[in-house]
């Protein structure tokens, strides 16, 4: 026995507390992605990346309220519809973000921080006016509801199995846009030369807008998640934000296995702590690790090789 607890009790709650942080690794991911192409492929500093997750979040809050009055017996599926729906709106609102805004701010990266500091502040209280400074909750279809008895100590739950699903399929996604397709092509050129690319022939703005859009969508994708394992205020955005940037930092600004690799040690650890200590010793132990490991190892766990 150790203390109250036997070895097969320790062992059911040591897996237990995994697959909750193969959750919050799911949900990292999901924010980290969006940021690794914003921060990693543009260099811009998105502040207001939260802010673009948390739009995500109050779609998926109205669909739940839409199909709960409007149309029920289609409800089982919304989720699906409020996903898409998430994307679009905040990969739209990117869009026009980086073209009222980023796209005079490519020169000066710093004035970027400040630009979307200004902006997420703007937008959480567009929040409060439209929906609310009330945190709000969604209602998940049945089918997503319970969980699924592994042995008679252990239980999954659905909806974690389902974020960790819609995961891996918006990574592969990514992966196969970013590495095998003409427009991620022309994202990695514009990256590592835009001068070059733009000489070539490849219009580097319109790049920059789709690429900026991608990534504040995915981040919306996120919000979606987020309403499974959270409820959404104007300011939940905050939350993760610092988080999200350690782990596109911590895995090497430009590398997606690096953002994965990274999202999943921070989460484990993070989440393995939470067992011994409290939340916020086991966060500040985990970032004191992280920052140990990139004062070894500045450029982060894996980097983008070039030719020069």
């Amino acid at each position: 026995m150790f203390g109250d607890y036997s070895i097969a009790d320790l062992s059911s709650i040591f897996v237990m507390q995994g697959f909750a942080g193969l959750i919050l690794f799911s949900v990292y991911v999901l924010m980290a992605l969006g940021l690794a192409i914003i921060f990693g492929q543009m260099g811009v500093i998105n502040m207001a990346h939260g802010e673009f997750m948390i739009l995500g979040a109050y779609v998926t809050y109205l669909c739940s309220t839409f199909f709960q009055a409007h149309l029920p017996t289609l409800f089982p599926a919304y989720f699906f519809v409020a996903m898409a729906l998430a994307f679009l709106a905040s990969g739209a609102l990117g869009m026009l973000v980086e073209w009222a805004l980023i796209r005079h701010l490519y020169k000066r990266p710093l004035d970027t921080l400040l630009a979307t500091w200004g902006l997420s502040l703007i937008l959480q209280q567009a929040y409060r006016s439209i929906i609310g400074p009330r945190e709000v909750g969604v209602e998940l279809p049945s089918w997503m509801m319970g969980s699924i008895p592994v042995t008679s100590t252990i239980d999954v739950q659905i909806n974690g199995l389902f974020v960790m699903a819609v995961t891996v399929v918006i990574t592969v996604a990514v992966a196969l846009l970013i590495y095998r397709s003409r427009f991620g092509a022309q994202v990695r050129a514009v990256m590592q030369n835009r001068s070059m690319a733009g000489a070539v022939g490849i219009d580097t703005e319109k790049v920059d807008r789709y690429t900026f859009g991608l990534g504040c969508g995915i981040a919306g994708i996120a919000g979606s998640a987020f309403t499974m394992i959270g409820s959404t205020g104007p300011t939940s955005g905050q939350l993760y934000i610092v988080d999200t940037f350690l782990i596109v930092v911590f895995g090497g600004a430009a590398s997606l296995l690096g953002t994965i690799a990274s999202a999943f040690s921070i989460s484990q650890t993070q989440s393995t702590l939470e067992f011994f200590l409290s939340g916020s010793m086991a966060k500040v132990l985990t970032l004191l690790a992280v920052v140990a490991i990139l004062m070894l190892r500045p450029q982060g766990l894996f980097t983008l090789k070039v030719r020069r």
